[in-house]
């Protein structure tokens, strides 16, 4: 999955998977979004947007959230607002993460290969940017799906190519807007 395009301002990001099977602990996975400051694009995030909040003016806001991927179309979609976002900012990295099963359940290692029906669309109005399976990422736990970055003039700029991690999502929410080696 890769795109790039100048001058987006309402990019809309949806993920969808399918329900685990029968008996088994329900497939999380959770869309995140890490803003940063223009002054310091690859240091730590002014904030952080995923499940249970929102950017402090409203500009990025998770619309959907499933925690089982029941349902049909997109389970999880995620709104940004990137042309009201304040000139200050200057990166927005997204990123998906797989949850684990919950309290009182036992931890396991969950990757992208081990979830059925999983796909990426990235979106601005009726246009795909991007899409994706995960495929590139199979192994990994948590990944970055689209960096967007603001340019000189003023405009954004999408890059949609994913980026695997090994991490949970604490862990994936400090690093998931390094550089890219």
């Amino acid at each position: 999955m890769s795109a790039v395009r100048k001058s987006l301002a309402k990019v809309e990001i949806a993920l969808r998977w399918d329900p685990s099977p029968a008996g088994t602990p329900a497939n999380d996975l959770d869309i995140v979004a890490a803003v940063y400051a223009a002054s310091d694009p690859y240091g730590e995030p002014v904030y952080l947007v995923h499940f249970g909040s929102r950017a402090p003016d409203g500009t990025i806001t998770l619309t959907r959230d499933s925690r089982t991927g029941q349902g049909f179309g997109f389970d999880e979609v995620m709104t940004l607002e990137l042309d009201r976002l304040a000139p200050e900012l200057g990166r927005v990295v997204v990123g998906v993460v797989i949850q684990d099963a919950g309290p009182g359940a036992e931890p396991v290692r969950r990757t992208f290969g081990g979830v059925a029906g999983k796909g990426l669309r990235i979106r601005e109005g009726y246009t795909d940017l991007a899409t994706g399976d995960f495929a590139e990422v199979e192994h990994a736990t948590a990944a970055t799906v689209a960096e967007f970055v603001r340019d000189g003039a003023g405009g954004w700029a999408l890059d949609a190519r994913p980026r695997g991690f090994d991490a949970d999502p604490e862990e994936f929410a400090r690093v998931m807007g390094a550089a890219r080696g």
